[in-house]
């Protein structure tokens, strides 16, 4: 062991002993850097930082005041080395139907999921244990379950297939109270609150609409009804609306999506009070303008306010606020412009985050890192697939859930990520696997295992709850057949419809649930 010289030695103390730490001067580069060529330190550097940040020499800086805790930690987070060791920490099974919603509180340190099951969970992830269960008030599938900032995690705010936006208010006695805040003519799939306000949050549905809510007032606010940009779509009442996020760095910017190739973008002060407000901006790849066959299922913002937007049956894309279309994107409405300007807007493509299937179900999209270094999604082969957000290198599939996962949620101060799907549970994932792991052989060959939203109906409850849902698709459907285009989706509707019957109470595993545990009850389903 060679010799390091004295400000190479440092003494690291805790509350029982005090040890003296040694490091190699071979394990980093030469301090006289200045005596080698640009090129040939460089190469060094590379050769034994890999181009990024060694988590040796960080630890050493942060020892000698180098390097603030919180840059440590942040790289630390943001280290590939993490992404590549994440595994299966925990399962949390409580629920006894699809997951379809994970949020962590602002601390990290209590999950809340909602389900088929109508019920919302409350969890310490860490130990597996439920901290509090109870009854949405819903009576379909819970979509998205939030936390509002700053309620010391007693407000939770929910929407779901049934259109009603409700607040769960937890009491000190632990008993919970619900109440109904507003509604849409159909399903709510999403919710988004303000940035650090307590009381504020955001809601979009199926009937096109976007609805601001304040805990402090009795109703809320329509903001906005989306409408079809395309002419060919200007038959629909409304753009049906899957997803919705807000700028973290700007509360007064809005994104939503939904069954249309566009993701518009709002500024929330130009918008109330309007009749027919127009979006500030709409986000688009080139090649998907004007297709009818596509439609957004997730959006999320980065910190760095770049808008990333998940598509159905195509890819995952990025944008930075400079690649939008305008409030007004269609070609034909365009001013005429140089050749030189068109030339430049064409050439600036957003990036594609490509090797996932999105066909199935709704799903959503997240950035997991402290800078949102990495894009996450799931797929419906069961694996969750991780990109570098910078390159769209795609970095690692994990596989996740026998069937489809929907939703990853990263934890908002360590490498820590929670997902959930089809299956009735939900896994955590940590950095805690001894060997890093390689990308997998099979990506695109791999196929799911067939099945269909009929994975249980365990009591007539949910067979009701189901038939409504079918009957309310089917009238639907009949509206569309007029142009050619729900014969297929009203016959399969039936079809779907015989084998909910048939298959009524056919349990594989032979689990009944009574009405004292943590399953539907008839009193939750008239409450």
């Amino acid at each position: 062991m060679i010799t390091p010289p004295p400000h190479l030695l440092f003494r690291r103390q805790s509350y029982t002993h005090t040890e003296q730490i040694r490091i190699d001067p071979a394990s980093y580069p030469p301090l006289n850097s200045r005596k080698m060529s640009s090129d040939k330190a460089k190469r060094r550097c590379q050769t034994h930082f890999n181009g990024s940040h060694h988590p040796v020499v960080d630890f050493w800086r942060r020892e000698v005041g180098g390097i603030s805790p919180r840059n440590f930690s942040d790289r630390f987070s943001a280290s590939e080395n993490m992404v590549l060791r994440l595994e299966i920490y925990r399962k949390l099974a409580k629920h006894k139907g699809c997951v379809n919603t994970v949020s962590f509180n602002a601390q990290g340190d209590i999950l809340v999921s909602g389900s088929d099951d109508r019920r919302v969970f409350l969890w310490d992830w860490e130990l597996g244990n439920v901290k509090l269960s109870f009854h949405s008030g819903h009576s379909n599938n819970v979509f998205q379950a939030k936390f509002m900032p700053f309620s010391d995690d007693r407000t939770i705010v929910t929407c779901a297939a049934d259109g009603m936006v409700r607040r769960a208010s937890v009491l000190e006695s632990g008993k919970v109270e619900t109440l109904l805040l507003g509604l849409h003519q159909g399903r709510a799939h999403k919710l988004c609150i303000e940035p650090g306000n307590p009381h504020v949050f955001y809601t979009c549905g199926e009937d096109g609409l976007v609805q601001r809510f304040d805990l402090r007032t009795q109703a809320p606010t329509e903001l906005f009804t989306c409408q079809a940009v395309d002419p060919r779509r200007r038959n629909m009442a409304a753009a049906q609306l899957n997803a919705i996020a807000m700028d973290p760095r700007n509360s007064n910017l809005l994104a939503v999506g939904g069954m249309d190739e566009y993701a518009r973008l709002y500024d929330i002060r130009r918008v109330q009070g309007e009749g027919l407000p127009r979006a500030a901006d709409h986000f688009c790849p080139p090649h998907l303008v004007g297709d009818l066959h596509v439609g957004i299922t997730g959006l999320a913002f980065s910190e760095q306010s770049e808008l990333l937007v998940s598509y159905n049956n195509e890819f995952i894309y990025l944008f930075a606020h400079d690649m939008g279309l305008g409030s007004n994107p269609l070609p034909s409405s365009e001013p005429a412009s140089s050749p030189e300007a068109d030339d430049s807007k064409s050439s600036v493509l957003p990036m594609a985050y490509k090797g996932h299937k999105n066909v199935e179900t709704v799903k959503g999209v997240n950035f997991c890192g402290p800078r949102s270094e990495y894009v996450v999604s799931g797929s419906d082969c069961g694996r969750i697939f991780i990109w570098k957000k910078k390159s769209g290198e795609l970095i690692r599939v994990m596989e996740a859930d026998r069937y489809v996962v929907n939703c990853i949620e990263p934890h908002p101060h360590i490498p820590v990520l929670a997902s959930s799907g089809i299956e009735n549970d939900i896994k955590v994932w940590s950095s805690k696997a001894a060997e890093k792991a390689s990308l997998p052989d099979n990506i695109e060959t791999r196929k799911r295992k067939p099945r269909g939203w009929m994975y249980r109906v365990s009591s007539p409850q949910e067979l009701l709850a189901q038939l409504f849902f079918l009957q309310n698709r089917s009238r639907s459907s009949e509206d569309r057949e007029g142009e050619g285009e729900g014969e297929g989706s009203s016959s399969s509707t039936g079809r779907e419809l015989l084998d909910l019957i048939l298959n009524f109470n056919d349990d594989d595993d032979g689990e009944h649930v009574s009405d004292g545990e943590d399953g539907v009850s008839r009193d939750d389903f008239f409450s």
